[in-house]
């Protein structure tokens, strides 16, 4: 029997892929069709994303992907989340896209909190508190000059099928990010849209994953263009090879996801306090995450130093002995892009918290090795937390996504949280969006528990024991 082959366009908030997912049988597996970068750019006085960039990368890899495999069945998308368009009446986008790390949404912060106090949001939404959520975001931009010629508030990866196939929707799990929906109906809370003055016509409606969202014939046969966890994150999870309900997550990009799932949303009080998330996950399952410090912080120390071999950093920073200084990887300094290291110095303190005795890190070895520690501390830390608020036991740890390369990483997780670290698959995120398009076309098995089994017997795992 021949492989059936879908497409996977995966962008993160560093760079793009389209992939070919290949299920035969049991297994599934990629082949990288193409790769882009995703470069922030100045306009308007804002950081922002180029919408029109993405959308001929992502053409480009699709068309190139067709030409190999003409009997290629589906195409998914999948992105970071919070970010969004406005389109006008006509459907033309008003302007690039503001991005989250521009820090503009971040002024607007307490009006929105004066009209909507912080425990009112969150009983409906269920999230973490971050300053650039959608949410925040609409209440800046009704200050500005497009407000009024808006028609449509659309996510990312909701732009770009709407490139593809002419629809306007929301896939649910990206529009849980936006602080606008109710977590328990998972629909849109027109409590939230009438109290921050947000016009619920803006929003389009909902669509589940695994819903043909429409046929593109941008690639010459007209090929359907299927819903899946668009909110990258939700992919990622359904990409980890868990084969126990015991377990949590570290999803590690520009970001990492760290958290647990579960069959329903966490709306405690300590849940608030602690900052964390409940986001809709794949067939319902509720995401309780929080988002923690990633390999932003290594790419901008990369990026300041001319990019050298990653690998080979790593390598010198296993090599110093451990205790040295750490930061807290949530600190909002660190958010925005330029002149990383200087700030990593500068937020770097000793291991228990306390007044730095160890010595500022300035080699980049140095500053690696705080950072690869300083995550490690975090992830562990959350996931206890998250434990803690749930009643749940954590027996392993699935790491995946592009840290899950780096053995430094998963070894000192292993440690701080004591229990096993199982790596891998680097790009979890995309097969996540393959299983859930082969599932919704046939070529997959129903159950998510079904498709983390066969991912595990797909793919290539390493084990870290703590020690």
């Amino acid at each position: 029997m021949a492989a059936r082959v879908f497409a996977a366009v995966d962008i993160g908030a560093s760079g793009g892929r389209v992939m070919a997912g290949l299920v035969e049988g049991g297994s599934v597996s990629l082949r990288p069709v193409h790769r882009f970068a995703n470069p922030l750019v100045e306009a308007a006085g804002s950081l922002r994303w180029d919408l029109d960039h993405l959308h001929r990368e992502m053409l480009r890899g699709l068309r190139r992907l067709a030409r190999a495999c003409p009997e290629l069945e589906s195409i998914g998308i999948d992105t970071w989340a919070v970010d969004f368009g406005l389109l006008d009446a006509a459907g033309e986008l008003l302007a690039p896209p503001v991005a989250y790390r521009d820090g503009g949404a971040a002024q607007v912060v307490d009006d929105v909190h004066a009209t909507v106090p912080p425990e009112e949001l969150f009983a409906v939404n269920g999230l973490q508190f971050l300053p650039f959520t959608t949410l925040y975001q609409l209440a800046a931009q009704r200050r500005g000059p497009l407000w009024d010629r808006a028609a449509h508030v659309v996510l990312i990866p909701d732009l770009l099928a709407y490139r593809l196939t002419g629809r306007l929707r929301a896939e649910l799990t990206n529009a849980s990010t936006t602080g606008l929906l109710d977590v328990r109906t998972c629909q849109w809370s027109e409590e939230l849209l009438r109290r921050l003055d947000i016009p619920r016509r803006l929003l389009p409606d909902l669509e589940e994953p695994g819903t043909v969202r429409g046929v593109t014939h941008a690639l010459g046969p007209p090929v359907p263009v299927t819903t899946v966890g668009s909110h990258d994150t939700a992919s990622a999870v359904v990409g980890v090879p868990a084969t126990t309900d015991s377990f949590g997550y570290v999803s590690c990009g520009t970001w990492s996801l760290v958290g647990l799932e579960l069959p329903a949303p966490v709306l405690t009080p300590d849940a608030r306090a602690a900052n964390f998330t409940n986001e809709i996950g794949v067939d319902g399952r509720v995401r309780f995450l929080r988002n923690v410090g990633g390999l932003w912080l290594l790419q901008e120390c990369l990026r300041e130093w001319n990019n050298p071999d990653l690998e080979d950093l790593l390598a010198a920073a296993a090599e110093l002995p451990s205790g040295g200084p750490v930061i807290d990887v949530d600190d909002p300094a660190l958010i925005a892009p330029g002149n990383m290291p200087a700030r990593i110095a500068a937020a770097a303190r000793d291991g228990d918290g306390r007044v730095r005795r160890t010595p500022v890190p300035r080699t980049p070895a140095a500053l690696a090795r705080c950072v690869v520690d300083s995550l490690a501390l975090a992830y562990a830390r959350t996931l206890r937390r998250a434990a803690d608020l749930t009643g749940r036991q954590v027996e392993v740890i699935h790491l995946v996504g592009g840290g899950s390369r780096g053995e430094l990483l998963c070894r000192l997780t292993a440690n701080a949280a004591g229990v096993p670290v199982v790596a891998g698959p680097v790009e979890a995120t995309a097969l996540g969006n393959v299983l859930v398009q082969a599932r919704a076309h046939g070529a997959a098995p129903t159950a998510l528990e079904d498709l983390r089994e066969q991912l595990a017997r797909a793919s290539t795992l390493r084990r870290y024991e703590p020690s």
